[in-house]
């Protein structure tokens, strides 16, 4: 009897916990109190980008394109052809 009991607390007190915690995940204060966050955190996001500085582009001309094979007499190695002669 004494065992069925504290099932029955157990099983009470969760099911408690997760009334509660729904019932306040889902109440308007939270709401009201998480939408006031997002809105502060987007305005926050809107005045430091405005202080931002906006640095000039200096990687113009940066990389120089080479041609892809510059010795010719290097062999080619290709991953597949190196599995296939295995002899």
């Amino acid at each position: 009897m004494l065992k069925e009991l504290k099932y029955l607390f157990f099983i009470l007190m969760i099911s408690l916990f997760f009334f509660l915690s729904f019932k306040y995940y889902f109440s308007d204060n939270n709401k009201k109190n998480s939408y006031r966050s997002f809105k502060e955190a987007d305005e926050k996001i809107a005045t430091y980008s405005k202080k931002l500085v906006l640095l000039n582009n200096d990687t113009n001309d940066v990389l120089e394109y080479l041609e892809k094979r510059i010795d010719k007499n290097k062999k080619s190695y290709n991953f597949w052809k190196l599995i296939n002669n295995n002899e």
